[in-house]
């Protein structure tokens, strides 16, 4: 039996009218789980995963736009419970007497604005709102300049790190990197003296690895996929992995 009900897709985005992370988006199509996940994997990353994205007031504030009573797919789903973006976070919200903690195939995670987000199983095939966002690890290594051009070329943009949020959130899926440092849209120019993003973002939020000198030409921020995952400088020659955030 399939259900039609609606459902909600938020997906996290790099907005290029505005140049901030417009991380979450409604979509308005109604679908069953496994068709949300390969619509937000093939337009955007993945359904919303994990503690912060689900608990990011940017996601409530899309949520406001859809009705309190409405059901919203997001990425949890089980034979155990497991998120879509292979995230480990075991952060849980479950109403009561809906967590379901038996293993049950076929069941998905939903969760209502007016229930305080509160979670509830429901078959895979029923069709809702879902939630999808987007940033994309590339598992390739290239220097600073030639990630930021496959980047433009291929997505948007590479990443933009604002605050802890967004931190997390990226920390989470550079874990899967192939390498020691992942790059970011984090630059440094000796004209200016100073770090700017590449989107145009102010450098306001810092997460720099202590004694991290601030002052060398030719140098570019990383993240560390390991660890604390603290910011590096690092020279533009050097090849890793880097992340892209989508349109």
């Amino acid at each position: 039996l399939k259900y039609s009900q609606p459902v909600m897709c938020f997906f996290s985005a790099f907005s290029t009218d505005t140049g901030r992370n417009q991380k979450y988006h409604l979509i308005q199509d109604k679908k069953s789980w496994q068709k949300a996940q390969i619509y937000c994997r093939v337009n955007h990353t993945d359904l919303i995963s994990g503690t912060k994205q689900l608990l990011d007031a940017r996601a409530a504030n899309v949520l406001n736009s859809v009705g309190k009573e409405t059901h919203v797919y997001f990425g949890l789903f089980r034979d155990a419970w497991r998120w879509s973006d292979g995230s480990s976070l075991s952060f849980r919200h479950w109403h009561k007497g809906f967590s379901n903690q038996k293993p049950n195939s076929g069941q998905c995670a939903v969760f209502k604005f007016n229930d305080k987000g509160r979670w509830r199983n429901e078959s895979c095939t029923a069709k809702k709102h879902f939630v999808c966002y987007d940033v994309i690890l590339i598992k390739e290594n290239k220097t600073w300049e030639d990630a930021l051009t496959y980047c433009r070329d291929h997505h948007h943009d590479l990443v933009t790190i604002t605050n802890m949020d967004d931190q997390i959130w990226i920390q989470e899926k550079v874990k899967n990197a192939s390498t020691d440092y992942v790059w970011t849209g984090l630059r440094y120019t000796c004209t200016l003296d100073l770090w700017f993003w590449v989107s145009d973002e102010v450098v306001i939020y810092k997460n720099w690895a202590k004694g991290e000198s601030m002052d060398d030409c030719d140098m570019s921020g990383a993240m560390e996929t390991r660890g604390r995952h603290q910011w590096r400088k690092k020279n533009d020659s050097e090849t890793f992995n880097f992340v892209c955030s989508k349109d």
